[in-house]
């Protein structure tokens, strides 16, 4: 795999364009690195009529200060706001008028704009992102008008109790860091924030060296890597040499703050997670954690679903997680239960985290877990919206770009032992975060915790 053009390179003046996987091998991949550090990604669907596009920038509010907290998903509503070629109604109709979506989310370490289209309208879908993401108006009106929106739309995820013990959870396992703050911003942030905060975060961060466009589905490389210069060559954005990479703005790997961390709300129902730090999103332990999750709490058949819904019919809700971050990790278990039933799901939930860390998971386990891995692996193949989501975050968040088989080849690869191993994460001191009729510092959950 040829490495990313830096600053500095000696092949920092001409495109470079590589084969990163064959069409025997599962599909025909390709990428352009242009001078300015802008990587084109493709995968050919020959098969199919429609075509993915994706623009992937490396920042989210993982890269953010306090004062802007919240500025990379408001930015994301922003750009749909107007270029000097297009208002807001014309960048939604142009897409819409032949068949095709267009939308856009934040990450904590990166956002992403995207569109799906039919084959033959891929250049209009491409025209449409690049001038968004590198001739966007950003004006003062569209800031103090899309800042309601952001506003309404904290407001709903205060009010919604399943969002808030997430997010209580990941403020306090990354406590002092900036994967603990709030991808969408707080009231204070939004309210505070300027055109000029925002428009500045936008031409600094967004870069096309920390950026990626990848195109999915019955596509030719050439063309897009043509019509792609096309639509980014606004105000010599594509221009010139690849810059070095910002650094991001802190350590991921701050003080975790476990314990029982408590909202106060008077709900008919509690929401709780329970989690302890895991693993980055490059660890090569990260299929072990997958066959670990599956059972777990990956699905109807797994341990915990069993135990809490199935046998004691204790929740509704009951599953287990994982999240990667670059340098941290999480792993969590997620359950809805009545407020007076929270200290018995505990009690069920630590023992079963206990034995599979002192025993590991039966050969049954083993086999499902795989089998649900390799299943979700080849599923996601099947369009071209997911396949051009898979080359992204390869190339974005990876660093390579495993074929189908080889995934299969690794997941199968994974041993009773490798399990095991990664079920021994789970010993360490936990975080319990609660949204519910409970007041900090309640006995209950401090005793659910010895």
């Amino acid at each position: 795999m040829t490495s990313r053009v830096r600053a500095g390179a000696s092949a920092s003046a001409r495109a470079i364009t590589t084969t990163l996987q064959t069409a025997e091998r599962g599909g025909l991949v390709r990428r352009t690195t242009l001078p300015s550090g802008l990587r084109i990604v493709t995968e050919a669907m020959p098969g199919v009529r429609s075509a993915a596009v994706g623009v992937w920038v490396g920042v989210g509010s993982r890269d953010e200060t306090p004062a802007l907290g919240g500025a990379a998903h408001f930015l994301e509503h922003l750009l749909f706001k107007g270029t000097r070629r297009r208002d807001a109604l014309e960048i939604s109709a142009s897409l819409e008028a032949v068949g095709g979506d267009m939308n856009a989310f934040t990450n904590k370490e990166y956002t992403a704009f995207y569109a799906r289209v039919l084959d033959n309208d891929l250049a209009l879908a491409i025209d449409v992102l690049g001038d968004m993401l590198t001739d966007s108006l950003v004006r003062a009106s569209d800031v103090d008008s899309e800042r309601d929106v952001v506003l309404e739309e904290i407001a709903m995820h205060d009010d919604e109790p399943s969002d808030a013990v997430h997010e209580l959870f990941t403020s306090s396992l990354f406590a002092g860091s900036t994967l603990g703050r709030p991808i969408i911003g707080t009231r204070d942030t939004i309210t505070a924030m300027t055109r000029s905060q925002v428009h500045g975060f936008w031409r600094r961060r967004y870069r096309p060296e920390v950026t990626v466009v990848s195109v999915a589905g019955n596509v030719e490389h050439n063309t897009v890597v043509r019509l792609v210069k096309k639509a980014f060559d606004n105000a010599g954005w594509i221009d010139g040499d690849a810059t070095p990479e910002p650094p991001r703005s802190a350590a991921a790997t701050a003080a975790a703050a476990p314990g029982v961390h408590v909202i106060a709300r008077d709900t008919e129902q509690a929401h709780l997670v329970f989690g302890v730090p895991g693993i980055s999103r490059t660890d090569d332990r990260r299929y072990a954690f997958g066959v670990l999750n599956a059972a777990l709490g990956g699905g109807m058949s797994s341990r915990l679903f069993q135990e809490i819904r199935e046998k004691r019919g204790l929740a509704y809700s009951v599953y287990s997680f994982i999240g990667t971050y670059a340098g941290a990790g999480t792993l969590g278990v997620s359950v809805g239960t009545l407020p007076s039933r929270v200290p018995q799901v505990i009690d069920v939930v630590r023992e079963q985290l206990a034995l599979v860390a002192a025993e590991g998971v039966t050969s049954e386990e083993l086999l499902r877990g795989q089998g649900q891995l390799r299943g979700a692996s080849v599923l996601t193949m099947e369009d071209s919206g997911s396949r051009m989501t898979r080359i992204a975050k390869n190339e974005l968040l990876h660093g390579e770009h495993p074929s189908l088989a080889e995934v299969i080849e690794r997941v199968d690869a994974v041993s009773l032992d490798d399990v095991m191993e990664a079920a021994q994460l789970w010993l360490q001191e936990p975080t319990l975060a609660v949204v519910g009729p409970f007041k900090q510092g309640d006995a209950s959950l401090r005793n659910a915790l010895r």
